[in-house]
This record gives C-alpha cells, structure tokens and sequence, in this order.
C-alpha cells in the first residue's frame, strides 16, 4: 500500500505534468488529495522540497539501471575506467531498458511532460531538461562510443555524429508514444533501430 508521503509525490508529479510547476500551489496538491496543507507540511518542507524529491528519484531510478547493466554512473571526467569496462551488450540492455521507462512507467512520462511544459519558462528546467533528455545522453553515449573506437570495438568514426544518431530515434519514438494507448509498434521500430545500428557500427 502506497504511503501518505508516496502519494503526495506522486499526485505533486502528476499535477506538474498536467498544468506545470508554476502554476500549482501547495493548496492544490493537497485539495487534490483531501489534506490540509498542514498535514502535508509534515512530510515536505514546501513545493520546492517536492520537487527535488521528484528529480532525486529520478536520478537514483538511471543509477540503479545503469549500476544493473554495469555501466557507468558517472560522467566521464569522474570515473573514466567505467566506461573502458563496458560492452556492446550491456550497452544494448540498458537502452533498451531506457527506452521501456521512459514509454511504459507513469512517474517517467509525467516528469518529462512537466520538464516538457516548463523548459522555455525557467532556466532550471531548460538545463535539467537539457541534462536528463538531450544534451546529457548524447555526451554519455559519445564518451561510450570512444572508448569502443579506441578499443576496436566500434568503427571508427565521429563518436558525437554516431551518437546522436544512435540516440535520436530513441528520442523521437518516445515522443510518439505519448499518444499511444499500445506502444507495441514503437517498441519494435526502436528495437530494430538498435539492432539495425549495431549490426553496422560494431567491428
């Protein structure tokens, strides 16, 4: 059962997707959950307090997942070995895994629909947006696909271009699966797109 704390982060998550952080109050998170803003005080100190909590889990949730397929949980500056170490399956298992996070877990699609709403209103959400969904994934896979060209694993080429290119489809197929009830087909058409990439890039 899902506790009082869990539920006003949650009903927080949800109600920031729908009209964005800005627009919703304290009062209106806990109207929406018939509370006092009183009784909500006792979990979270504030709306910003939320929030964090929100981005924290969704930082420990890429951890976790990168930590499972032994990945690199860090950027490349702060533990360059990490990225030496990993493998062409294990990096195929964790975009895979990315991919049905992001398309199939609700606490997923709501965040990127908040940061989605509020990137053009706050400087905040624009380089959160830019380090969670764009910007921040293309720089991790780039410093990967180094490291392979560097051993011999993948082709060389431009690691960025190569990249970019890997990771575009992922983000463009999780952008249509916004309005998908069945996201069976784009689950497939990334799938193929992965094994399609790697057939031509591994050695």
């Amino acid at each position: 059962m899902i506790d009082t704390k869990e539920k006003i982060l949650i009903t927080s998550l949800h109600l920031f997707a729908k009209d964005g952080y800005e627009a919703v109050s304290v009062s209106t998170i806990a109207g929406e959950l018939g509370m006092s803003k009183g009784a909500l005080y006792k979990h979270y100190k504030n709306k910003r307090d939320i929030f964090e909590c929100i981005v924290d889990r969704m930082y420990q949730k890429d951890i976790e997942r990168a930590q499972k397929y032994e990945l690199p949980d860090e950027t490349f500056d702060k533990a360059p070995m990490t990225y030496r170490n990993a493998s062409i399956d294990n990096i195929k298992g964790f975009i895979e895994s990315q991919f049905h996070f992001w398309t199939e877990d609700e606490f997923a699609s709501d965040f990127r629909r908040m940061l989605t709403l509020e990137r053009y209103r706050s400087p905040e959400m624009t380089d959160l947006y830019q380090k969670i969904l764009t910007s921040g994934p293309v720089s991790y896979i780039e410093d990967l696909f180094q490291e392979m060209m560097d051993q011999s694993i993948l082709n060389i080429s431009n690691p960025k271009q190569l990249a970019i290119e890997f990771y575009a489809p992922f983000y463009l197929l999780i952008s249509i699966s916004d309005e998908l009830t069945n996201k069976d087909e784009v689950t497939v058409l990334f799938l193929e797109h992965v094994d399609k990439f790697l057939k031509r890039n591994v050695t």
